[in-house]
């Protein structure tokens, strides 16, 4: 296998790896130049080389952006760095074991939030007024104006009230945590995107010289061609 000695580690490289300097970004190559500054536009590195570069010159720019990393920030860094994805990690934040609370306050408010509560409740408490009024002609256990009614009106609401507080909380516990995976995936995007454009540029670049290296041979056939035309 052919190998090159690499301007920027002096290291041997396969040969597919061999990048030249001047195919790089001028952001990216300004970086290695200030750790090696015999770098020039003539030099060559290998694709690993100019990978770690690229994410180091990532890690500079989100830290320009928004100051020293956060957890966040170097989740998403580690995720680029090692080709991982984000999904596995955030997946795992909805699937946590709920206490036997929460479980009781979400089907509170499940149920207290739905037209089930409202029919139903709606129905006891026309029930309640039929039977001491009609049946118990106004003389039963709850005479008008209903003060046990009210009573347990009263100690429902007091109840029921801080335990949809309680399911409330977490939910918007639950959609903080979602809006910073939305933001986790969106910055992973746009980073993703910047070295996408980077390995475009540096392919568009690599063809060029490839067309213009053909072009040169084409030019010294022709070129050889009217030269003997010209001797017959």
């Amino acid at each position: 296998m052919e190998t090159f000695i690499s301007d920027l580690s002096q290291k041997p490289f396969p040969e597919s790896e061999k990048v030249s300097a001047k195919t790089i970004r001028h952001s990216i190559l300004h970086l290695m130049q200030k750790d090696f500054p015999g770098i020039s536009h003539n030099s060559f590195v290998s694709l690993n080389e100019l990978n770690q570069y690229r994410e180091r010159y990532i890690t500079e720019y989100l830290t320009r952006e928004v100051g020293e990393l956060n957890e966040l920030e170097k989740t998403v860094l580690n995720s680029l760095t090692t080709n991982a994805t984000l999904t596995d990690k955030l997946d795992g934040d909805d699937k946590q074991a709920l206490t036997a609370g929460q479980r009781v306050a979400d089907k509170v408010a499940t149920f207290g939030g739905s037209w089930t509560f409202i029919i139903s409740f709606g129905v006891f408490i026309l029930v309640w007024i039929l039977i001491n009024i009609y049946w118990l002609a106004n003389r039963g256990f709850d005479p008008y104006p209903f003060i046990l009614l009210n009573l347990i009106l009263s100690c429902i609401a007091s109840i029921q009230a801080p335990v949809i507080m309680m399911s409330q909380n977490r939910q918007e516990e639950k959609d903080r945590e979602r809006a910073k995976n939305d933001y986790m995936i969106n910055l992973k995007s746009e980073l993703e995107i910047r070295t996408l454009h980077e390995k475009i540029d540096h392919f568009v670049m690599d063809q060029q010289q490839e067309l213009l290296e053909i072009q040169k041979v084409q030019i010294e056939m022709m070129n050889d061609i009217l030269r003997q035309i010209k001797q017959v």
